[in-house]
């Protein structure tokens, strides 16, 4: 005869209920002969429940193995539309001309223009249930976009940031048309427009009709100060300070910078994923290291005296990046997603801010952030304490040597430190949510413009065939790695509300009292 246990499950619901039904089970065998037949049929029914609750269980364990601690993300859903494939289509002659043939294409539930705004387009399809919250810091759209909320923004505003932007960028009815006035370093601007083309194809139809101008240099131009009776030029950037107005946006390495051979950011994501879980933290180097350009920064020279010297070994291992001799040699030292190897990390901005941040955030070992005033898109969505460890811009060496003594001395919450940075790039800053942002952003943007967008007379419709046709080596191929290759109706997730005076001024005030409380820990030694 079978016999079911479930001596080391107590507590344990479904044995539980095992437990109930057995005792009713044996009642009925005793008074009928057709207990036998309830007894089978019985256990069929219990070994059901068991293995759902289980499968319940379970699936609730690989999610939580896969990400540590904190919540499981929200992954947005196709709504079962079959999906479109997106096919790139290139001249078999390289010399023929390319033309961008390709309609965009409509959601079959899309209206006709104008386009609704995201909520209400996404209450009539499916309902506000459907659409998860995007994460906290997307709130900040609201603040960079607050200068031109009682003016609104007009075609003049728009072409007086002219002379400080690289391209004009004009979206009509799901094209988009280019017009470019200077290079900036390296292919900042081609990854950049090719990023908002996948937007474009990512939610087709979604994009309302748009004008913008974009600089894709390091410092932020509109200075505050020079605008404080009037509402300042409209640009787009990758960072800004507290002194400036810049429209901070997903900077192109996102997508890929093929001259430092760093790949699309989904695919880093999945390579360091596991090269932090090949090399345990306990295990990895007791320093905090940084490797980098010094060329670019003052600070970044003043970082160099705590490197171990004379003797006097301040916990940091400091490396000079030489990317002229890293590209000749073929990058054999500069994969980033293989830098993991000490338990903590330094990020140091440079000429401002730096893309730097989210690789170091993603290694799995805590990020010793040296004080910054820049901030980029996700930045202001970093807590201290449980996604970085605050490091003094006025005393570098001494705040990283308090910080790695801390930490070793206190491993398991430096461990959880790391694996909170960690947390934060693969959930709140997965690809998704950048396409998510960069969404929410231009709606809402689109919605200030107090004109209707046309075609610039010297700007061009460009396409992914247009751009990734004529590409050449890794250009091309981090373009085809990170190109959007269906199309879904998919939903965002919804933009939360603006903040309101107080909650800006709680966040800096529990931010200020952390940084505090760390540099009274320094001051007197206490571990």
């Amino acid at each position: 005869m079978m016999r079911i246990s479930c001596l080391d499950l107590e507590n344990d619901s479904p044995c539980q209920a095992l437990k109930e039904k057995g005792k009713i089970v044996n009642f009925i065998a005793q008074n009928s002969t057709k207990g036998v037949i309830f007894i089978f049929t019985s256990i069929i029914l219990l070994t059901i429940m068991i293995y759902s609750q289980w499968s319940v269980d379970m699936s609730f364990v690989r999610d939580r193995t896969r990400g540590g601690t904190g919540p499981v993300s929200h992954q947005r859903q196709p709504s079962g539309v079959i999906p479109t494939r997106i096919i790139l289509s290139c001249p078999a002659n390289t010399t023929a001309a390319i033309t961008c043939r390709r309609a965009p294409h409509v959601s079959p539930s899309q209206s006709q223009s104008p386009l609704p705004s995201l909520s209400q387009n996404t209450q009539a399809r499916h309902g506000p249930s459907h659409s998860p919250s995007c994460p906290n810091f997307f709130r900040y759209i609201h603040e960079d976009l607050k200068p031109w909320k009682s003016t609104g923004i007009t075609k003049e505003m728009v072409e007086s940031a002219k002379h400080f932007a690289n391209f004009r960028l004009v979206i009509i009815n799901g094209k988009a048309y280019l017009e470019k006035y200077s290079s900036p370093f390296q292919t900042r601007d081609v990854f950049t427009i090719w990023g908002i083309l996948q937007l474009l194809n990512r939610y087709p139809g979604r994009i309302p009709d748009l004008d913008l101008m974009f600089n894709c240099n390091d410092t932020p131009l509109i200075k505050m100060a020079k605008y404080l009776s009037t509402a300042p030029p409209p640009l787009f950037r990758y960072c800004k300070d507290e002194t400036t107005l810049d429209i901070v946006f997903p900077d192109w390495s996102f997508w890929g910078w093929a001259e430092l051979n760093i790949k699309p950011w989904d695919i880093f994501l999945e390579e360091i994923r596991n090269a932090s879980e090949s090399l345990k933290w306990k295990d990895r180097a007791p320093y905090a290291f940084w490797k980098g350009n010094t060329q670019v920064a003052k600070s970044r020279q003043d970082l160099m005296r705590c490197n171990l010297s004379n003797g006097h070994d301040w916990n940091a291992r400091l490396f000079e990046q030489n990317w002229e001799k890293e590209i000749a040699d073929g990058f054999k030292q500069s994969n980033l997603a293989k830098q993991c190897t000490y338990r903590y990390k330094i990020y140091i901005e440079g000429r401002s801010w730096s893309v730097s941040q989210k690789y170091i955030l993603a290694c799995n070992s805590p990020t010793l952030r040296v004080t910054t005033s820049f901030t980029d898109f996700f930045s202001r969505g970093l807590v201290p304490g449980k996604h970085y460890w605050p490091i003094s811009s006025d005393h570098k060496c001494k705040s990283i040597k308090f910080a790695v003594n801390w930490g070793n001395t206190h491993q398991k919450q430096a461990e959880y430190l790391g694996k909170g940075g960690s947390l934060f790039t693969q959930e709140e800053l997965s690809m998704e949510n950048v396409y998510d942002y960069m969404l929410n952003l231009l709606t809402e943007y689109a919605k200030l413009l107090r004109y209707k967008p046309t075609i610039p007379e010297k700007a061009t419709n460009i396409c992914i065939e247009s751009m990734a046709c004529r590409a050449t080596g890794l250009v091309k191929d981090f373009m085809m790695e990170s190109m959007v290759k269906s199309v879904y109706d998919f939903e965002p997730c919804s933009l939360p509300p603006p903040f309101d005076g107080k909650e800006l001024e709680e966040i800096a005030y529990r931010k200020d009292q952390y940084f505090k409380k760390v540099e009274g820990m320094e001051n007197q030694g206490k571990l």
